[in-house]
């Protein structure tokens, strides 16, 4: 198993625009799957067994969420697609494919060209990530990496080289649709550990506006506001405040996310949707 450690940096640079985007918009949507699938998930490794039932989920194969990032004085900074391709086995496992792609836009491209690629794989049963996959392409340098995670107590399933993880642990991505699945009437705060390829978060986080509305490229929506903190060592992460407001309907689509982090202001806004 791997260890978990840092990502190296791009010639040293921590400014890169596309990985910041994409995080900005994963980041606000950690808070994963509900309490339920967590208890399922623990319960599931004591036994050994792989969960046979599927998970319900608001989202289907063929999904396409497209929205624009506005950053620094820039209405259109770059672009985020999010797709969800297929329903696939992965080492035994049945898992959910999400895709996400990052992409800054002119004028800023010229400044800061990006073309980022993230996928996820994850269970269809539990919501936990089995495996979590970087494609950035920033400033004309290129970085591949591939995550594949090993909960805890969880039985080897004959792969190498993976992240020892806890159970219950998500990726961004996989965690920015499957947050949508959280029975929020139920659950005032929820917690799940999450692993972005370089570093382990706590995410907490806490719904509060039940409903109001918000107008964006896509039109007006009725919406949840839910704010989210993340927490390393048991200390809040400085300089970071996330915002995610979901649609009042039956897919609850991730209408808006707003963050404010070392960079500046991020404005994340729905453009279209194929649901």
């Amino acid at each position: 198993m791997r260890e978990i450690r840092q990502r190296p940096q791009f010639d040293g640079r921590s400014n890169r625009i596309g990985t910041v985007v994409v995080a900005c918009l994963a980041m606000m949507l950690l808070a994963v799957g509900g309490e339920s699938a967590t208890q399922k998930t623990k319960a599931e490794v004591k036994s050994g067994e792989k969960a046979a039932r599927e998970a319900a989920v608001p989202f289907r194969i063929g999904e396409k969420l497209d929205y624009r990032v506005a950053w620094a004085g820039f209405s259109s900074a770059a672009s985020i697609e999010l797709t969800v391709p297929e329903r696939r086995e992965l080492m035994g496992w049945g898992t959910w494919h999400f895709r996400a792609a990052a992409h800054t836009l002119s004028p800023m491209r010229s400044i800061i060209p990006v073309d980022d690629q993230f996928d996820s794989y994850t269970d269809a049963a539990t919501l936990e990530s089995r495996q979590y996959e970087t494609y950035l392409n920033e400033m004309g340098q290129k970085q591949n990496e591939i995550f594949h995670f090993q909960a805890e107590g969880q039985p080897a399933d004959g792969h190498t080289g993976g992240i020892m993880v806890s159970p219950g642990t998500r990726d961004p991505l996989g965690a920015a649709f499957v947050l949508r699945g959280v029975d929020w009437k139920r659950t005032p705060e929820f917690r799940a550990p999450v692993f972005d390829g370089a570093d382990i978060y706590d995410m907490r986080a806490r719904m509060n506006v039940a409903d109001e509305t918000v107008a964006v490229a896509a039109g007006n929506f009725s919406v949840s506001k839910i704010s989210i903190h993340l927490f390393q060592h048991g200390k809040e992460v400085a300089g970071t405040n996330f915002t995610a407001y979901l649609a009042n309907d039956k897919a609850r689509t991730p209408v808006m996310l707003l963050a404010e982090m070392p960079l500046g202001n991020f404005k994340v806004e729905l453009v279209s949707a194929v649901e």
